[in-house]
């Protein structure tokens, strides 16, 4: 419920913001720029979901993109380092920070409230010493098309952008196919799963969405490459936290840490490589935030923990960790960035809009907590 209630809320606000802003809200190239628009927190909000379900908290994230981000910049612009190559260098900054974090947290014991805040504080200075209080740019070209660019276009001229029309194709076949072996999994289990009707206006409400957005991003330069990284880290996430021995320790740990250690759960191991995790994803986050902007700034990065600490509570996390999903915190993300650019178009200002953002947050965790008081009676 708390899962399907916030794609209806989504899709509520996309109406909603539709009608108000005449339809700009869904044009092709706006819905292009909210989607690389808010990718980083996207991002960031997936690995948070991670470290929530763990039972922690991260409050580094933002800092620790900026710190990331500006050795990046430097690295490319004054030492001539390949942009592939500072990268990678800098997606294993991000995890040996991730590893700092979770040594102190899963090994030492110290709260992980504690060390991410000192995270914060250590990782925003040494930004600043880092780029010496000034911004650095420009990037190289390659560099900027991760969070700029858009795939190719390919094949005879048409009205739309075609290898967008196949990915969409083949994106709504895949689906179709899960939700199909899904159903006869249930059965093969002799659960009970949606009554057939209800199963296949499912399908095609999946199918009619996934036609909508591609022929929105076909209209214009196809699918950025961003909403690509985006996917494959979901799919990547997803498995791990779903499928993996590892996903359901994470969950065994945040949902009661203590019953964990008797069933033999590595919690240490498990807790360090959750935020190893988050550590790679917030240096994922910093360098797209540095392309897209194609410069790396000492103010970089305020306040996207908070954003993706929000994105994950929308998106169902709960507070007492062991609950939520990857994909939920990516609804969550694009419930906060639908808010955000349609509240822009219809000119409210920034303040109205934190608070608004605010009890969207509020009503999200108030009805988390209703839920659990509903099931506990």
């Amino acid at each position: 419920m708390r899962q399907y209630g916030m794609l209806i809320a989504l899709a509520a606000i996309v109406l909603l913001f539709q009608i108000w802003t005449g339809g700009t809200l869904l044009l092709p190239n706006n819905v292009s720029n909210l989607i690389q628009q808010n990718s980083y927190i996207l991002i960031l909000a997936m690995g948070m979901m991670m470290v929530i379900i763990c039972g922690h908290i991260d409050l580094s994230v933002g800092s620790l993109a900026a710190f990331v981000g500006a050795i990046a910049a430097v690295m490319m612009v004054r030492h001539d380092v390949p942009w592939v190559v500072a990268l990678v260098l800098a997606l294993l900054i991000g995890a040996l920070a991730g590893a700092w974090q979770g040594f102190w947290i899963a090994y030492v014991g110290i709260p992980s409230f504690i060390v991410t805040l000192a995270g914060m504080l250590l990782f925003r200075g040494a930004t600043q010493i880092v780029l010496e209080g000034q911004s650095v740019s420009p990037f190289p070209q390659g560099f900027q098309q991760m969070a700029q660019g858009f795939i190719p276009e390919a094949g005879p001229y048409t009205q739309y952008h075609n290898p967008t029309l196949v990915i969409g194709l083949v994106v709504a076949v895949v689906l179709v196919l899960q939700q199909w072996r899904d159903r006869r999994r249930q059965l093969s289990f002799d659960l009970d799963p949606l009554p057939f009707n209800l199963w296949v206006l499912k399908c095609s409400a999946i199918v009619l969405a996934v036609v909508a957005v591609t022929l929105t991003l076909a209209s214009y330069h196809g699918v950025p490459l961003v909403l690509l990284i985006l996917c494959a880290l979901l799919i990547a996430l997803g498995y791990i936290m779903r499928h993996s021995v590892f996903g359901r320790h994470v969950y065994a740990l945040g949902g009661n840490k203590a019953a964990a250690k008797l069933s033999g759960v590595k919690d240490k191991r498990v807790t360090f490589s959750v935020f190893v995790i988050m550590g790679m994803l917030a240096a994922l986050a910093g360098c797209l935030y540095a392309a897209r902007l194609n410069a790396a700034t000492p103010q970089a990065g305020l306040m996207f923990e908070l954003e993706a600490i929000a994105a994950a509570f929308i998106g169902g996390a709960s507070m007492s960790g062991g609950v939520g999903k990857v994909l939920g915190a990516v609804i969550g993300g694009l419930v906060l960035g639908v808010l955000n650019n349609g509240m822009s178009l219809v000119g409210i200002g920034t303040d109205v809009q934190q608070v608004i953002k605010g009890l969207v947050l509020l009503a999200a965790v108030g009805f988390d907590v209703w839920n659990k008081r509903r099931a506990g009676s």
